[in-house]
């Protein structure tokens, strides 16, 4: 079994944090190589995500590498919040190009995530491990999949050290896009991005956004069983969990799951693999 990690998202009311305790506390069971935290669309989590970090850090004793996005501010305030993190003790982060906010038409003094690593090289170079983004099926804005490759590969070469993937279903687009990165001459880890199923309807609301494709045949198997829910968990969990084997059999190099601050379903998966 190779290394595994967790995404959250920063809570905001008393209850959501309630929840992250609990589930940060089932899976820190599971000794997670770190565990990442989202910032939000727009920097819209940007006073929330530092606090979480340190609880995730001083509460569950987890090494919790914050997402750090281009729209998250301007270039001092960025600064200022790497200079904080690095403060924390935090020693990898999630350089990110993030989501724009409605209405915004473009991220502000870094336009994209390789002009942020480079920052955070340039800044604290040595310090931090940079993990970057990565889109097996192609980032939903990219002219074509050679273009996407090679956003990626500028990221590389700005200094990040791995990648994690956006969600997938079809571990074939996987393996063809770490093929395809390697001919390029990317040689960082790629670890997969894994998201067990626990709501269908909002995963494919999430899809739709994120440009990640949902097998059609997994749709109609989910709507052949009706309001049966146990089988629909089950059958989720089999088929994240297939995934996983085969990813894992094929040679990732880790797994990261999004959790969506729920411990069950990533529970669910990890209690199937071998």
């Amino acid at each position: 079994m190779p290394p595994i990690s967790f995404e959250f998202y920063p809570p905001k009311t008393d209850e959501q944090r309630t929840q992250l305790d609990k589930t940060a506390a089932r899976l820190s069971r599971l000794s997670p190589q770190y565990v990442s935290c989202t910032f939000g669309a727009g920097g819209s989590t940007l006073s929330y995500t530092p606090e979480t970090v340190e609880r995730l850090y001083r509460t569950h004793g987890l090494d919790a590498a914050p997402h750090i996005s281009c729209v998250g501010g301007t270039r001092a305030e960025l600064s200022e919040l790497i200079a904080k993190y690095k403060e924390m003790g935090c020693r990898r982060v999630v350089a990110l190009r993030g989501d724009l906010p409605s209405g915004m038409g473009h991220p502000g003094e870094f336009r994209y995530a390789c002009d942020l690593v480079e920052f955070i090289r340039r800044e604290h170079d040595g310090f931090f491990h940079i993990e970057v983004a990565a889109y097996p099926e192609c980032h939903p804005q990219a002219d074509d999949a050679l273009a996407d490759l090679r956003h990626f590969k500028r990221k590389v070469d700005a200094g990040a050290n791995g990648a994690i993937t956006q969600y997938f279903y079809n571990a074939d687009a996987y393996f063809r896009f770490v093929e395809d990165a390697r001919r390029l001459g990317i040689d960082v880890p790629i670890v997969p991005g894994v998201m067990p199923i626990s709501n269908f309807t909002q995963l494919r609301r999430f899809s739709e956004t994120c440009g990640a494709e949902i097998p059609r045949w997994i749709g109609k198997r989910m709507q052949a069983f009706g309001d049966d829910a146990e089988a629909v968990r089950d059958f989720a969990s089999d088929l994240v969990a297939a995934l996983c084997q085969r990813l894992v059999d094929g040679g990732a190099p880790g797994l990261h799951f999004y959790t969506l601050n729920l411990s069950k379903p990533t529970l669910s998966v990890l209690s199937r693999l071998q």
